[in-house]
């Protein structure tokens, strides 16, 4: 099981890594949107970065509980996402773009843990993982919607 749960918590890590990347630049699109859409979007924003904020929280505390230093520092995290950073302040429909396709990353981290996970014999893990799954896929139909 230590194997495992190393393999666990590497995928975490990129979860974790993938989620802060997420939260920093919705919290920036938040700051920064302008257009007709703006108070719809300043809200929406507002609200995913702040459930963003507390599920990074729980994902390096469930880390922590395999026995793993979570990873925390801005380098660490930008070497470990496939969540990149946006240079600039895009339009407001490219802002939904973006996030909706960062939101398509977090799910794919998130399915390779729950894979990793069920694995393991890791329940809690994969619990957190497919909670992480529902959440994130919400939350790119909601900001696709704006799209059409």
């Amino acid at each position: 099981m230590p194997d495992a749960s190393q393999e666990i918590a590497k995928k975490a890590a990129h979860l974790l890594a993938d989620s802060y990347v997420l939260y920093l630049k919705t919290h920036n699109f938040h700051w920064n949107v302008t257009g007709p859409m703006f108070s719809t979007l300043h809200l929406m924003f507002e609200t995913q970065y702040n459930e963003l904020a507390l599920a990074v929280d729980e994902i390096a505390e469930r880390i922590r509980a395999l026995g793993v230093p979570a990873p925390g520092t801005y380098t660490e995290f930008l070497e470990l996402s496939s969540v990149k950073e946006t240079a600039g302040i895009p339009k407001a429909t490219e802002m939904i773009r973006i996030l909706a396709e960062d939101g398509r990353k977090v799910v794919e981290s998130a399915r390779a843990l729950v894979k990793a996970a069920e694995a393991g014999g890791d329940d809690a893990t994969a619990d957190l993982a497919i909670r992480r799954i529902e959440l994130h896929q919400k939350n790119v139909w909601m900001l696709s919607a704006h799209l059409e």
